[in-house]
């Protein structure tokens, strides 16, 4: 049988964090990652974590170049089970909505709406204006699901990976995964 598999984009965002967890979490299950690194995230990730780039793309299967919009994942006869972008920047949220996709990045998830795959975006952006609401609408009406990671403080989260791992796992929860994490209870 054939392994499932998952697109995940990062795009230039804060929060380059929520992907690499993502990539980690996934590696734990039995799922292909094909992964996609805006330029822009490429500086995040060099502002915001100690990663170099090849021990973050070691962490996924299969990776492309943002440029190729010619590469396997821009067409919906690869199948997979859809992607999660993590995190997702106002940039890439509008391009999707509107359907003028600059890159590798936006084209795999407007292929992934189109055929109605799961498409969820890890939007990373506050406060909000009328713009990125509409937006956010624009996502949701077409299929895709706009999900900020916001955490879930009920758990009394001990530090800032386990608010983040909380985060991911419930974007990946949106998937069918089922990863072994604190979840609300009656007697919290």
């Amino acid at each position: 049988m054939e392994r499932k598999k998952i697109i995940v984009g990062i795009s230039g965002a804060t929060g380059i964090q929520y992907g690499i967890k993502a990539l980690e979490l996934l590696r734990t299950l039995d799922v292909e990652t094909h992964l996609i690194i805006s330029k822009a995230a490429e500086l995040v990730r060099s502002y915001e974590t100690s990663y170099k780039h090849g021990q973050l793309t070691a962490l996924a299967d299969k990776v492309y170049a943002t440029a190729d919009i010619g590469a396997a994942l821009s067409s919906g006869s690869f199948k997979t089970i859809g992607m999660l972008i993590a995190p997702c920047s106002v940039k890439t949220i509008s391009e999707i909505a509107t359907g003028i996709t600059s890159s590798l990045l936006t084209r795999a998830a407007d292929v992934t709406l189109k055929e109605r795959r799961k498409l969820v975006l890890l939007f990373r952006e506050t406060p909000l204006h009328a713009g990125h609401i509409k937006t956010m609408l624009q996502i949701t009406e077409m299929g895709g699901i706009v999900m900020p990671p916001v955490p879930a403080l009920y758990m009394q989260p001990q530090s800032i990976d386990e608010m983040v791992t909380h985060s991911v796992a419930r974007a990946l929860d949106l998937f069918g995964f089922d990863l072994p994490i604190p979840r609300w209870k009656d007697d919290i």
